[in-house]
């Protein structure tokens, strides 16, 4: 009686594994790819093609919304673990009492509520790769032991003092400026530097030039297909307004504005033009005679986002997550933009 009560829960545990990789597997034949021509899209290309084949750290750097996982996901398929399981884990929004045994598992008992033993992401992706998405906002306490795996190959789960073996590829992603965060304390140099082996980093969508059009008409396409609608050109009015947009939200805001300018288009005319002014980046715009180059500094193109998400929020009634949050507002997921919450320091001010 004993074994078949063992044997029950381990078909639990096995079956919880099962539809973790089944999800992580629909994801990795999204059909979203890199697509691009510029010089520096063409430049990140050529850089995957040389890291794949290696089991090399990499850590990819570039700007919410530029596509740090969509390049992770083609390392992973150019690699020689691509029959193996790519596991994703965003960092940002495990909570940080439950990070630990995230990433490493516990044992039965380990803690309240622990009623059976459970694998971790690492132990889930042994074979094949590991993407640490938004590594930045790993907790200081979790990083030492982060460090082990990636030097030593080994772990202990939760509740347990029996050391594990992994053979796993990190790949790791931020849109914070981890060398900062090393300067601050917040973040382990050492760690970094394990992590950094193969810097990539993601142009943003505003220095992509003719890409801006190329991305657009796919998803126009795209979406039409999926709307059961015609597609619909774009205007030289449409690609004034879309090559003269800063595109703080870079790669998914043009994803998310196509799609609702192909929702909302009348007859055969895209929408962009009431899309496209719900910021006053955009409004700015659309309500000059001609449009002009505007070169914005890092700390200028950092109070337009931060200014864009306290619209969103004002609009929102600071509500983040959820329908009808500021998160969905500006279109990315919930944990990145309390991520960028706490980066560009907005917190509520009661009056």
């Amino acid at each position: 009686m004993t074994e078949r009560i063992e044997a029950e829960k381990r078909i639990d545990v096995l079956a919880a594994e099962s539809a973790y990789l089944r999800q992580e597997i629909e994801q990795l034949h999204n059909p979203d790819e890199i697509i691009g021509q510029s010089p520096c899209i063409l430049r990140v290309l050529d850089e995957i093609d040389k890291v794949a084949g290696t089991n090399a750290t990499v850590l990819i750097s570039g700007e919410t919304g530029t596509g740090k996982e969509l390049v992770a996901r083609a390392i992973h398929a150019k690699s020689l673990r691509k029959d193996k399981p790519l596991i994703k884990v965003n960092c940002a929004s495990i909570p940080e009492s439950l990070i630990e045994s995230e990433f490493f598992g516990y044992e039965k008992g380990a803690f309240t509520g622990a009623m059976e033993q459970r694998k971790g992401r690492f132990a889930l992706a042994h074979g094949g790769t590991i993407f640490l998405d938004e590594i930045g906002e790993i907790p200081s306490g979790l990083q030492p032991k982060l460090l082990r795996v990636l030097q030593e190959g080994e772990f202990e789960a939760v509740g347990s003092s029996n050391t594990q073996k992994v053979d796993v590829r990190v790949i790791a992603a931020t849109n914070r400026n981890l060398t900062e965060m090393v300067r601050e304390g917040s973040f382990r140099a050492d760690l970094y530097y394990r992590l950094n082996v193969f810097p990539l980093t993601i142009p943003p969508l505003r220095l992509r030039g003719k890409d801006i059009m190329l991305l657009a008409e796919t998803f126009i396409e795209r979406f039409s297909l999926e709307a059961g609608r015609l597609s619909k050109s774009l205007t030289e009015a449409d690609i004034n307004r879309l090559e003269s947009y800063s595109w703080p939200g870079n790669v998914r805001e043009l994803k998310n504005i196509i799609e609702r300018a192909v929702i909302t288009a009348q007859g055969d005319r895209l929408n962009l033009s009431q899309v496209l002014s719900g910021t006053a980046d955009a409004e700015e715009v659309l309500t000059s005679d001609e449009s002009t180059e505007v070169v914005l500094t890092a700390e200028e193109l950092r109070q337009v986002e931060r200014q864009n998400m306290l619209h969103a929020l004002e609009a929102a009634k600071w509500k983040v997550a959820g329908k009808g949050g500021a998160a969905a507002l500006i279109g990315v997921p919930s944990s990145t933009f309390s991520s960028r919450m706490k980066a560009l320091d907005i917190k509520r001010s009661f009056r």
